[in-house]
This record gives C-alpha cells, structure tokens and sequence, in this order.
C-alpha cells in the first residue's frame, strides 16, 4: 500500500534521515520506535509533505507522493496527528473537526464522519461548543485524531501520541486505534512507549541516528537485544 524507498530528509546541510526503506500493507498497524533525536518525527512529517527537502520515493498505490503539493496530500489519503496536537485553541472543538474536513473530497462525507468521531470519543460531542483550548491534554490529543479522521484516511500518521497523558487516558487512545484500525485504516504509529506501541502492532521499524536499523514482526522487536538495549536500557 504505502511504501517507503531511499528516503533521505535534509535541514540544510544536515541530513536527519539517510535511505529510509519502509512499507505499510492494507490493514496494518506499524510502529516506528527509536530514542529521541533518531529522526522518527521526521520520518511522520517528511511522510504527510510537510518537508520538502528530501530524497527518494514515497508511493501509496502507485501514486507518488513526493511530487504533489503539501496540501495535496491528503487527497491521497494520507492524514497526520502531529506531536504537539496543533488544535486551534481558540475555536470550538466542533469547529476544529470541521475543519479536518475541509478538503473537497471529504466535504459530502462531513456529517457522518462527525458523528463517527462523536461515537469514538464522546467527550467531544459533549463539549463541541467548548473551546479547544480549554480541554485536558488527553481530550486535546483525542480533538486531534478526531480532525485527522475527519478527512477520511487510509493511512493515519500518528507521531508520539501518548506523549505527556496520564496511563489512563493512553489506555482510551490505544482502545481507539484498535478501532479506527479495524474500520480499515491503516495506521503508522511513532511512539515513545515501545512496549504499548508494538502490542497493538503486526510489524515495527527501529530507527537510529536516521537510518533503520531493525525491521520485523513486532513480537521479534520486542525480544530483540538491539531494541531492548536502545529504547529500553537492558
């Protein structure tokens, strides 16, 4: 489905990412895991088009995604959750799902979608006129992968989503992925809990210094030494 060929990413004369090979198969989940500074949320944004200084090639069924424009993207089916979230604090969180429809293609689907995302997470339709600003971080980062959903992805881009959220609320976003997931998204999950992450995943990507380094199943990842020794300290 989307695979992944060469990708080098540049921020000037540095290079952040050198040959990157991944692929991500119809009804997968695949975890990028590594420790901070490898290059994963290069790898999540350089993916979504939101860096253009790269190198190799990006394809989803056939369709390369190195050529269109930024906000061409995600009428191929990509869409991203970023770190950070980036919900627009000052308007209400039903607005800011709106807007993750705003693209023509997903306009005649908006009010379904909505109402699926309300389904997922009901603390949204409860707060719609709320503004987004003043949500907890975990219903901040759900308003995020409600937006996300809203343009009707094939592949959801998830870059550290459990990052800063009570072990609570992780267990409500991980139920969810397994959710969306098994409505048909694909799903390339960058995550710092490596554990939790290759749990609901089928294979994973261990990046360093911004080159992958081990590749497999996740239950390989999860008992192989270089995993343990990089991202867990064994």
């Amino acid at each position: 489905m989307l695979e992944v060929k060469g990708l080098s990413v540049f921020y000037g004369e540095a290079r952040a990412l050198r040959d990157v090979d991944l692929r991500i198969d119809d009804g997968e989940i695949v975890s990028v895991v590594g420790p901070n500074g490898a290059g994963k949320s290069t790898l999540v944004n350089a993916l979504a088009g939101l860096l253009r200084d790269r190198s190799g090639e990006i394809v989803l069924d056939g369709v390369d995604l190195m050529r269109p424009a930024t906000h061409e993207v995600g009428d191929h089916g990509i869409a991203i959750v970023p770190e950070g979230r980036r919900i627009f604090a000052g308007m209400s969180v039903r607005d800011n799902l709106l807007l993750g429809a705003y693209r023509r293609s997903a306009r005649a689907e908006r009010d379904t979608r909505l109402e699926r995302v309300r389904e997922l997470f009901p603390i949204l339709k409860d707060r719609g006129e709320q503004r987004a600003g003043t949500l907890s971080g975990g219903e901040q980062q759900m308003l995020a992968l409600g937006r996300a959903l809203m343009s009707g992805p094939r592949v959801l881009l998830l870059d550290e989503p459990s990052l800063g959220l009570a072990p609570v609320v992780v267990d409500t976003l991980f139920d969810a992925l397994q959710e969306i997931h098994a409505a048909g998204v694909s799903i390339l999950l960058v995550e710092q809990n490596v554990m939790r992450a290759l749990a609901i995943s089928q294979r994973g990507y261990l990046l360093s210094d911004g080159t992958i380094v081990r590749s497999g199943t996740a239950e390989a990842l999860l008992n192989d030494t270089e995993v343990q020794r990089i991202c867990l300290g064994i």
